[in-house]
């Protein structure tokens, strides 16, 4: 029987609470069938016109990991956990070959011939508008995507640390774009079993940072 039906996934609310920034991981591997389904529930995620700008690199290999770790103020977490998701953005996607994207949209039957057609022209009209914000945006997107690792992680029995204390360019040389400027490093995120329990340290309540329709006038819930 494999990890996936031996796991009886948490629901999203469930998987929300329970989760926490697990510092300390056990080696145990994770099945290939489980990691495969992390892959899919992360790549599910939404972008910005479906460019899917996220680069994901799963870094596995013990050396690949110790390179990355150090690349990351030698945080331990990364050569202990079985593989640690390396979130990249391309801030170039939308200006890049969209055929693959508008055909996959066409023939599912989300979009009409009009919509391609109009996309064919609004996706790079968009991304040229964007100017010094491409970068930003697809950071955006590939954080989304991490997220969406994060949550299916926990529902599944995985543990999960978002990371963001490492040297963007000596992680850019540990995959192998050193030379892509356009590629920038959205977030690290070791996956793998927990070898430690994390207590919710709380958070403030809601009048200190949620507001309704102005900034200062506080959602009291």
């Amino acid at each position: 029987m494999s990890a996936i039906t031996q796991i009886q996934p948490l629901d999203v609310p469930s998987a929300i609470v329970q989760r926490r920034s697990i510092k300390t991981f056990k080696s145990d591997p994770i099945a290939p069938e489980l990691l495969k389904q992390l892959v899919e529930l992360t790549v599910a995620a939404p972008s910005s016109f479906n460019t899917q700008s996220w680069r994901i690199i799963l870094v596995q290999d013990e050396a690949q990991k110790a390179a990355l770790s150090a690349a990351s103020w030698n945080q331990k977490q990364i050569t202990q956990a079985p593989v640690t998701f390396v979130f990249a953005a391309d801030s170039t996607a939308g200006e890049q070959d969209l055929t693959p994207i508008l055909e996959q949209g066409h023939q599912t039957g989300a979009w009409n011939e009009g919509t391609v057609g109009y996309f064919k022209t609004a996706i790079p009209q968009f991304q040229a508008g964007l100017g010094d914000k491409r970068r930003e945006y697809a950071i955006k997107d590939a954080i989304i995507a991490a997220t969406h690792l994060v949550l299916a992680a926990e529902s599944l029995g995985l543990s999960t640390c978002f990371m963001n204390g490492w040297i963007e360019d000596q992680v850019k040389a540990v995959i192998g774009a050193e030379n892509n400027p356009d590629l920038a490093i959205a977030v690290l995120v070791p996956v793998g079993y927990a070898a430690e329990p994390r207590l919710n340290p709380g958070r403030l309540p809601f009048a200190y940072n949620v507001s309704v329709d102005t900034i200062g006038n506080p959602y009291q819930g």
